[in-house]
């Protein structure tokens, strides 16, 4: 039976509030800095019970369900049974004209088709792409070497699949990287930021464990001049190169952001954001580097910025760093005093809490401001819950 804890009020279960905040802040699956990436031609490819190129037979017009599609003319099947010279109607993203790869799911006999242009070096690229079944480090170093390559439609494919990969399989790839294009690449102004931002985290990688000094110098110079380059609103990439310093330089890595100015009350919100999530991303791939207790701190300096306050306190709780109950019992009445989320927050990690101070806080909050306590604690109870 739960333990009782003032007003009759049931204690939350630890497990139940950790795996809600799990659910908060639940770890990206490929790289956490890639943004969505969606799936990789090769994984349509081999998904698809027919591949096929084609060409365009006709305009694209809505479906009964308004999806575009349009008809498209097999001229040569890859993979699968199709009939040479007949025509599918597949779907696509827009208006296509000339060559397109096809893709064919579902049912063999009667699949249903979708559509991308290609020109011949993307049909080269899709159909000598290594096979999805294939060990994931192999497969990377066959894409490394097609990153910013010159057909645009090729580099974003091949950064897919950097997008969707494990970082340990980043990591054990390292080797297929060229350490000046990845230097190179940090500097160039006409990078896409998302791919600056996994170049950054590439570019740790490889300094890491960097043999040649002079690189290694020349690998971290680039990571701290992207680093230090002008910021706009978006800012998109900087929790990549953040995490780059922190594979880079460990422990000291830290130092290096608080050197940054990161921590101030100016800093920016939405770079604040990019700290936290490299801290997590240090949680969960840099533990024999970056020691948990300099993470928390780090976690738990945050938690006073209106900004970031709510996740910072979740990730806390994820963390079970108890430790900081006091400091974030307190942000109830500074930063959550008008801010529900930050209310949740404070909340489900009281009720997660196994030390009496937690007891206590919860209790003196139960008196002081009952209806907005059971309100956060009934939020805390569901990651989907309106605050």
């Amino acid at each position: 039976m739960a333990r009782v804890l003032g007003r009759g009020m049931p204690r939350l279960p630890t497990a139940l509030i950790l795996g809600v905040v799990a659910a908060w802040t639940s770890p990206a699956v490929g790289c956490p800095f890639c943004g969505a990436v969606g799936e990789s031609l090769a994984m349509r490819r081999d998904a698809a019970a027919v591949f096929a190129v084609g060409e365009s037979a006709g305009p694209a017009t809505p479906d009964p369900d308004g999806r575009l599609c349009q008809p498209f003319r097999i001229d040569q099947t890859i993979r699968g049974t199709a009939t040479a010279g007949g025509t599918v109607r597949a779907r696509v993203d827009g208006p296509l004209e000339g060559t397109a790869l096809l893709f064919g799911t579902g049912m063999a006999a009667t699949p249903e088709w979708s559509a991308v242009a290609a020109n011949e070096a993307l049909l080269g690229y899709v159909i000598a792409a290594p096979p999805t079944a294939a060990a994931a480090p192999e497969r990377l170093r066959w894409f490394a070497r097609r990153l910013e390559h010159p057909e645009p439609a090729i580099a974003a494919d091949a950064f897919t699949e950097y997008g969707l990969a494990p970082f340990d399989a980043v990591r054990e790839s390292a080797d297929a990287f060229d350490p000046a294009a990845l230097a190179a690449w940090l500097d160039e102004p006409g990078i896409d930021e998302r791919r600056r931002g996994f170049y950054g985290l590439a570019a740790g990688v490889v300094a890491a464990r960097q043999a040649d000094p002079a690189m290694r110098r020349r690998l971290l110079a680039a990571l701290h001049a992207a680093l230090d380059a002008p910021r706009n609103d978006f800012r998109a990439g900087f929790d990549g190169l953040l995490a780059g310093l922190l594979v880079a330089e460990g422990a000291s890595g830290l130092d290096r952001i608080a050197d940054r100015g990161l921590f101030r009350p100016d800093a920016s919100a939405l770079d604040q954001r990019h700290l936290l999530a490299a801290l997590r991303f240090a949680t969960e791939s840099l533990t024999t580097t970056v020691p948990r207790d300099r993470i928390v701190a780090a976690t738990a300096r945050l938690i006073h910025f209106p900004g970031v306050a709510a996740d910072a306190v979740v990730d806390l709780a994820r963390l079970q760093a108890w430790e900081s109950v006091g400091e974030v019992a307190d942000l109830w009445t500074t930063v959550g005093r008008d801010d529900p989320l930050v209310r949740r927050a404070v909340a489900g990690y009281l009720a997660a809490c196994p030390l009496p101070e937690a007891r206590r806080r919860l209790d003196a909050l139960r008196a002081a401001d009952p209806v907005r306590l059971e309100a956060a604690l009934e939020s805390a109870r569901s990651p989907f819950a309106r605050p």
